[in-house]
């Protein structure tokens, strides 16, 4: 638990009866301490929820306080249409790899028939790219996924699946079928880019270790554990 001593005069409002910051204010402490990855799941997810308000962010952004300009990047690339936080990461991917893509897009079949909504449509292509996310495992799902599947063979999507061992541990492999898919040449810069982001981030054991020396400093944690004889 990270405590934070408000200098400021503040109007809470209440969850379930209890005093809570608003969720820009929120944000915006995380944005001090995260990393732009984490952020971003933050965001998508608050915006989706519809915890996060438009109109408070824009006033909050324009104030010039620490972590503002982190949130104001995270903000204004994230789409309030992510349904999970590897979707989330899967779209952060695509940024960095500066693909447009449209979230959330409605596929039809020739008759109209909405058959799916895919994760992330690449613009101009007959291509969608999806988070596939454990829970697609289950039996239940399983079965819904390969229904939804023979009905894109009606639409002439092609469907690209990825996990978040893709996007983390194989970053490079699937930079590179994407842009063999997109017939575009690869560019390293990208990559790098893209990696660190990783290591700033909470999936990485040294982001990790960031984030916790920081948060130590700031609460005045002591480890005492090496110090017993």
């Amino acid at each position: 638990m990270i405590c934070s001593r408000l200098t400021r005069t503040v109007r809470p409002g209440t969850v379930g009866g209890l005093p809570i910051d608003s969720a820009e204010e929120i944000l915006l402490r995380c944005a001090r301490d995260l990393g732009r990855l984490d952020l971003r799941v933050l965001v998508e997810s608050a915006r989706h929820a519809g915890h996060a308000d438009a109109i408070r962010m824009e006033v909050l952004l324009a104030s010039g306080r620490p972590g503002v300009r982190l949130l104001r990047a995270v903000w204004e690339s994230s789409t309030g249409r992510s349904d999970s936080g590897g979707e989330s990461v899967l779209q952060e991917f695509h940024d960095v790899l500066e693909i447009r893509y449209e979230a959330q897009r409605k596929l039809y079949d020739a008759d109209g028939q909405l058959v799916a909504v895919a994760d992330l449509w690449i613009v101009g292509t007959n291509r969608m790219h999806e988070y596939d996310g454990g829970v697609h495992r289950a039996p239940d799902v399983h079965r819904n996924d390969l229904r939804r599947e023979r009905g894109l063979g009606r639409t002439g999507y092609e469907r690209r699946g990825f996990t978040m061992d893709d996007l983390l541990n194989h970053a490079l492999v699937t930079m590179q079928e994407i842009d063999r898919d997109l017939a575009r040449p690869s560019r390293l810069r990208r990559y790098r880019a893209w990696m660190a982001l990783i290591e700033q981030s909470l999936y990485s054991e040294v982001g990790r270790e960031r984030v916790m020396n920081r948060w130590h400093r700031q609460m005045g944690v002591a480890d005492w554990s090496r110090t017993a004889s």
